[in-house]
């Protein structure tokens, strides 16, 4: 088992809410680390944003998927108790949490036909940090 070392990535996001894509950024660094089996996990060490696997060939399911959050946790509730305005964000965060492990197989991601990796900014715009730590499993090469 080869263990590589945290790389972090700087995420620009735009507005307050939105969800980018991911995958590709996080296939690069496995295929920087010439990484044929293993694991990665994405991690964010955010409060009021997170990371999740969800469909990425249809944009629609972005808007569904915050348009629904927002409904069910809306940006403003007389009994939110914290002073900053953004206690929605923490609790969209606690929902959809702050990693996700992906296998490696062949030096690729193994997602779903349709899944990718989103991070997920809840209190933006902003810039963010998200890291990435990859364990080869691959056997030692003699």
């Amino acid at each position: 088992m080869r263990n590589l070392p945290i790389s972090t990535e700087m995420i620009n996001t735009h507005t307050r809410v939105e969800m980018l894509d991911v995958t590709d950024l996080v296939q690069k660094h496995v295929r920087k680390a010439a990484v044929s089996d293993g694991f990665v996990i994405v991690y964010n060490p955010h409060t009021s944003s997170a990371v999740t696997i969800n469909e990425n060939a249809d944009p629609d399911v972005k808007s569904d998927l915050l348009t629904k959050l927002e409904k069910l946790v809306p940006q403003i509730e007389n009994y939110y108790q914290h002073d900053e305005g953004n206690s929605d964000a923490h609790v969209k965060t606690a929902l959809l949490g702050n990693s996700v492990t992906v296998l490696i197989e062949g030096g690729r991601l193994v997602l779903g036909r349709w899944q990718g990796i989103y991070f997920c900014e809840f209190d933006g715009p902003r810039e963010r940090r998200m890291m990435v730590k990859i364990v080869d499993l691959s056997p030692p090469q003699s």
